[in-house]
């Protein structure tokens, strides 16, 4: 964080000192909510949660170097007292954002967030200082948490913003009001939540709204190919660009294609020239994120040709998202157990049977969250999918959803040994170690809540191991 004087912090944050000897003593740190993470110079957010208390670690932080604990009671160090933590800590972020020099960038939609996300900053930070959101930390706590790690060399601040309901994205973009606004895509994560694609697309369209007028800089990056996102043009003032495979884009792919191993190679189009694109990612889908990355850095100022080299030369930067691995006896595991949707659940299909051409092909399957009435219809469209694509053998895992899924197969036409369905994570890793062959590909996918990566895990350790897993 840019240092910040502890008197001044309490102003900001409309706090109370307590048991701080010289408050012009600054926070020249990060500021951390783990206190695991405290260390010289830093500042603690304590967050009362479900099992732990951050208060009670208080000493603890302050003994690693952290200068003071941002608290909602006294702890018997240093500390400012506020009556409200992650209120406190949004209007620091707010603070520290108006001060900072840097251009903010802000992305949000049903799929895809957190791989676009990296690589937009992997591609802006070839041209500048860049700091990003780890992970999927895009909440009221997350996104703060990130802005302030900002320093007054950072020129790009890209932060990802998530919503569980209207307002939510409202909220965050006072936090950190962007320049540029991205919207990926309207899908069905989260229907159960929101009661439709309607309210999901009102819902994003928040950061369009929330960008300045298009004569003082904001920008509005709109997916051409998603009817609901192109919509949202009516919805701001700012500058708005299209990005997508529809012929009116700006930014444009064009010769999609994936190559014999499952990665995207296209032609990238923008207004000031074109260049080839191979990535390194894995699954075609990846398409369209990296066209969302290339018009916000086209817009920031990058020809097509050092777009298209940050591009090819981008990785994941995030576990458990289509993490490739190959075992020593040649079976390819693919890790995409992080999260599931409808849409990046089909996705990731599609990449198991570009990967898997020649090979065996499994599909580790399990619940995803939070579709409410839709539930049903989606677990089976899953399930019939993964017979369309020919994958070998589709293993549902879990519970009513994964019954979904291989009902699905089965009347799809599944009917023999191609679909099973087994109870949990330790079924499913028994099977594969007794079935598994040199050259099969095993996807792994489900909600966050299944815990589908320890199936990874497991079976990476048994090809580490050496384990023959035939």
């Amino acid at each position: 964080m840019i240092a910040l004087s502890l008197a001044e912090i309490a102003e900001v944050v409309g706090g109370q000192t307590h048991d701080i000897p010289d408050p012009s003593v600054q926070v020249t740190g990060e500021v951390v909510r783990d206190s695991r993470e405290a260390g010289p110079g830093s500042l603690f957010a304590a967050f009362v949660g479900e099992r732990v208390d951050g208060h009670d670690y208080a000493a603890q932080v302050v003994e690693q170097g952290a200068v003071a604990v941002l608290a909602s009671r006294p702890v018997g160090v240093p500390a400012i007292v506020v009556d409200d933590v992650q209120t406190a800590l949004g209007a620091l972020a707010r603070h520290v954002v108006r001060r900072l020099g840097a251009t903010l960038v802000a992305l949000t939609g049903s799929a895809g967030k957190t791989s676009t996300k990296d690589l937009i900053a992997q591609v802006l930070r070839t041209k500048a200082p860049t700091v990003f959101t780890p992970g999927s930390l895009n909440n009221e706590i997350g996104l703060p948490l990130t802005a302030l790690s900002a320093t007054g060399e950072t020129k790009f601040l890209v932060l990802e913003m998530g919503a569980r309901g209207i307002g939510h994205i409202r909220y965050l973009t006072d936090l950190t009001p962007p320049k540029v606004g991205l919207v990926l895509n309207v899908g069905t994560a989260h229907i159960g939540e929101f009661g439709g694609r309607e309210q999901i697309a009102q819902a994003k369209g928040e950061l369009v709204e929330a960008l300045p007028a298009a004569e003082d800089g904001g920008v509005a990056v709109l997916n051409a190919d998603d009817p609901l996102v192109r919509a949202m043009a009516s919805r701001t003032k700012a500058k708005v660009v299209l990005f997508g495979e529809s012929a009116e884009a700006d930014v444009r792919a064009e010769n999609v294609r994936l190559t014999d191993t499952g990665q995207p190679a296209f032609s990238l189009h923008t207004p000031s020239g074109a260049s080839d694109v191979t990535m390194r990612l894995y699954g075609e889908h990846h398409v369209s994120n990296a066209l969302a990355a290339a018009a916000v850095a086209h817009e920031l100022g990058m020809s097509a040709e050092e777009i298209a080299l940050a591009l090819s030369e981008a990785g994941s930067l995030s576990r458990w998202r289509m993490e490739v691995t190959e075992r020593p006896d040649g079976v390819t595991i693919v890790n995409d157990a992080y999260n599931a949707n409808p849409e990046s659940m089909r996705a990731a299909l599609r990449a198991l049977a570009a990967m898997g051409k020649g090979r065996r092909t499994w599909a580790v399957l399990g619940k995803m969250a939070e579709l409410g009435d839709e539930a049903l219809a989606e677990h089976d469209a899953v399930g019939r999918l993964a017979v369309r694509l020919n994958v070998g053998k589709l293993v549902a895992v879990g519970g009513v959803e994964a019954s979904w899924l291989q009902l699905g197969a089965y009347n799809e036409g599944s009917w023999g040994e191609e679909s099973v369905h087994v109870s949990d994570a330790q079924a499913a890793v028994d099977l594969l170690r007794s079935e598994l062959r040199p050259g099969d590909v095993v996807l792994v996918k489900a909600s966050r809540s299944v815990g589908l990566e320890s199936v990874a895990q497991a079976l990476l350790r048994t090809g580490a191991e050496g384990v023959d897993a035939r």
